[in-house]
Order: structure tokens, then C-alpha cells, then sequence
């Protein structure tokens, strides 16, 4: 478990992470480098994680 919510668990109040944050994680664990992936639309390769990230340190033991 790494932070915590409000009383009621709406909204994050401690070690706030945007979603892509949380995908790099994954991805790093399952052992694939997220800057490697990538995949084929509009008529060009695309980065998997193109919209940034960073892997969440306290995940990552």
C-alpha cells in the first residue's frame, strides 16, 4: 500500500500518481521496457508510454 485517501477514499491525499505512472510500473515489473514498445497507427509507430511516466519508486521495492 503506498499513500492514502480522504476519510470516505474519493481522492488520493498522499503519494498522488497520474495513471501513466501506474502503467510504466506495470510494465517495468513484468520485465519490458515501456520506451521500447511500440505499435502501428495513423501510418506510423507509436510509443507505448508517448504521453510520459515515471515508474513509482516505492512499488518497485
Amino acid at each position: 500500500m503506498v499513500g492514502a485517501t480522504d476519510e470516505i477514499g474519493e481522492h488520493a491525499s498522499e503519494v498522488v500518481h497520474p495513471i501513466r505512472d501506474l502503467h510504466v510500473t506495470m510494465l517495468r515489473l513484468m520485465g519490458l521496457d515501456d520506451n521500447k514498445l511500440t505499435y502501428f497507427h495513423g501510418g506510423r509507430f507509436k510509443q507505448l508510454s508517448q504521453t510520459g511516466g515515471q515508474p513509482i519508486a516505492e512499488l518497485m521495492g
